[in-house]
């Protein structure tokens, strides 16, 4: 089955955001700004199962 643009687009999107945010997660460790760092790695836990569910509704 061939895949739509925009589920495609919005997987990289999504994908792109999660390296993101354990990129500022690291550096804000680096930077005892623990805080930050609890929010930042709660983001990207949320994000990578709204890829898995934009992946298999766009597979």
């Amino acid at each position: 089955m061939k895949s739509s643009y925009k589920g495609v687009i919005l997987l990289a999107l999504i994908l792109f955001a999660s390296i993101v945010c354990t990129q500022y997660t690291v550096n804000m460790y680096f930077a005892q700004r623990y805080m930050e760092v609890l929010l930042l790695s709660g983001a990207a836990v949320v994000l990578f199962p709204l890829a898995w569910m934009v992946y298999s509704k766009n597979k």
